[in-house]
């Protein structure tokens, strides 16, 4: 009889285990809408992806709860419907936080207790269901210390834990769980993520390998913004991927991220316009890919660093077009990645760069 009520006892656990095990993703082609970005969601290509993230749900600075601004209310409970009008296949999550310090905080508050994390957990959950979402992503920038480090891995895993719980109470396939993360030291320090918690727990998890050099960063000379290689010996998407394998995340975990716009620097001299040459006046903010198209540059590519440049005049664009994105999704398949995704598919012109992605991965 106590053999038998250990059995028992063991049951929910292996069904958690065994669920996670078999619900993992074939594929990842995946994009970021960004909400404030102009496009409507039923304007999606849809047919390029297997996954679409809707940004950004956010917190409540008392609660913690997962909340969604009133304003977009309706758009983010249509999104799921909206998307699947061309694609009924395609899978939505709904990504909570995005880039800036008040919200690391305030992540770094919720994460700091278990009342409120059972707070965050338990309402992003609800959140998903009741707007038809498939799963749930975290976009936290950054964890930026031992203890958010540790924090960061009992949320993760109580919210795993949680998942599973739910889906089996409800009787619904799991809500995929998932984390957009910093792709280098440059962004932010990777020491500070608990790295096997996140190998557990996250189905996959979204590698910012891109902003690694910026106008911010270097104002007098134009840059790469996100190479894939770097023969100096700096930050690189390659150096990014290869810091998450080696410390512990299987690469079938991993997704490249694909930045669907540039920067732009002026130049000081437009009869000098290859990567690093001299700049002035950097103008620090991004640009989109179809607004680099819209003024009409000149287009070059380079193969040693993977990234395409252009210029028009006095204007300089660091930036991936069709050959970058192409050279990068066959990196990712070739290194045994789980996929790509995209940051963010309201700035791809005519989808272009949305087609040559799933192409390539095929």
């Amino acid at each position: 009889m106590a053999d038998l009520r250990k059995l028992l006892f063991l049951i929910p656990s292996l069904f958690s285990v065994l669920h996670l095990f078999f619900s993992s993703e074939s594929v990842i082609k995946g994009g970021y809408w960004n909400s404030e970005g102009g496009l409507p969601a039923s304007e999606i290509q849809s047919s390029y992806y297997t996954h679409l993230f809707c940004a950004f749900a956010s917190l409540d600075p008392d609660t913690y709860e997962v909340t969604i601004d009133p304003s977009k209310a309706s758009q983010f409970s249509s999104f799921t419907q909206s998307v699947q009008l061309q694609n009924p296949s395609v899978k939505t999550l709904l990504s909570i936080g995005g880039g800036n310090s008040t919200l690391s905080s305030m992540f770094s508050n919720m994460s700091s207790s278990a009342t409120t994390r059972k707070s965050f957990i338990d309402s992003s959950i609800q959140l998903a269901r009741d707007n038809n979402f498939h799963g749930l992503d975290l976009d936290w920038e950054y964890p930026s210390n031992n203890t958010d480090e540790t924090n960061y891995g009992l949320l993760i895993n109580e919210w795993r834990s949680a998942i599973e719980t739910e889906s089996i109470s409800s009787g619904q396939p799991a809500l995929l769980l998932t984390a957009a993360v910093a792709g280098s030291d440059q962004i932010s320090p990777l020491e500070f993520y608990p790295f096997q918690d996140i190998a557990n727990s996250f189905n996959w998890i979204n590698v910012m390998v891109y902003d690694l050099f910026t106008p911010d960063g270097s104002p007098d000379k134009t840059q790469p913004p996100a190479p894939l290689r770097n023969p100096t010996g700096l930050f690189s998407g390659d150096e990014g991927i290869s810091k998450w394998i080696g410390s512990g995340v299987p690469a079938n975990k991993l997704a490249i991220g694909l930045p669907f716009y540039g920067y732009k620097w002026t130049l000081e001299d437009p009869n000098n316009g290859g990567l690093f040459a001299p700049a002035t006046n950097p103008n620090a903010g991004g640009v989109s890919y179809k607004d680099i198209m819209g003024v009409s540059p000149k287009v070059s590519y380079n193969s040693t660093y993977v990234t395409n440049y252009a210029q028009k005049g006095s204007d300089w664009y660091g930036y991936d077009d069709t050959q970058s994105i192409s050279a990068k999704v066959s990196y990712a398949k070739q290194k045994g990645l789980l996929g790509y995704f995209a940051w963010s598919v309201e700035q791809d012109n005519n989808w272009i760069l949305s087609e040559t992605a799933s192409q390539t991965w095929g």
